[in-house]
């Protein structure tokens, strides 16, 4: 079975304060689900349309891994910790190959 990667990018972010109580949450939350973070910065170099903007990239052993700690209720704690409109992000989770 490939593992899976999910991918955010952080389009914008207008708390920054409620970013981080999600990722005091989020990163243990996730770890915990088998995730393993493989980057979490700014991009280092932008090329063709992209953004320069925040990416995070964790590997998990399948897809339904992945979903699973997308749904699991210490992630979705981070979640509301978030808010609905402190960060706009764009999360999908693509399967290796």
């Amino acid at each position: 079975m490939p593992k899976a990667y999910w991918i955010s990018a952080y389009r914008s972010v207008s708390d920054p304060e409620a970013l981080a109580a999600y990722a005091k949450l989020a990163g243990p939350s996730l770890t915990a689900a088998g995730g393993k973070f493989l980057a979490r910065s700014e991009a280092a170099v932008v090329k063709e349309q992209g953004v320069k903007q925040r990416t995070v990239v964790i590997e998990f052993e399948s897809v339904a891994a992945a979903q699973a700690a997308y749904n699991s209720p210490g992630y979705q704690e981070a979640i509301k910790a978030l808010g609905p409109n402190a960060a706009e992000r764009d999360i999908r989770i693509v399967e290796g190959v």
